[in-house]
C-alpha cells in the first residue's frame, strides 16, 4: 500500500516521476500526493508541458545543468506557495 509523502519529496521525484524510473508503489505515493496537491499538481504539470516543448524544439537530450536550474526554480516557487 501506498503511503504519504510531502511536498519536499515529490518535488525532488518529479523527475523520476515523469521519467517512469521509480518503482510501482513510489509513483502511486507520487500520484496520490498530486492529487490532494493544487501547488504540486502545478509543478507537475509545468514541468510536463516544458517537457514537450523543449523535446518539439531539440530533439536532442534537456541538457544536466537546464534540468536542475528548472528543478531549482519549482522548489524556490514551491517554498513561497507554502509548501
Amino acid at each position: 500500500m501506498a503511503g504519504f509523502v510531502g511536498c519536499d519529496e515529490t518535488i525532488e521525484r518529479l523527475y523520476f516521476y515523469l521519467d517512469g524510473e521509480l518503482t510501482e508503489v513510489r509513483r502511486q505515493e507520487i500520484a496520490l500526493h498530486l492529487d490532494l496537491c493544487g501547488p504540486c499538481v502545478g509543478a507537475y504539470g509545468f514541468e510536463s508541458e516544458l517537457r514537450k516543448v523543449i523535446a518539439n524544439r531539440c530533439r536532442d537530450r534537456v541538457p544536466d545543468a537546464l534540468v536542475a536550474r528548472v528543478a531549482d526554480a519549482l522548489r524556490e516557487e514551491h517554498g513561497r506557495q507554502g509548501g
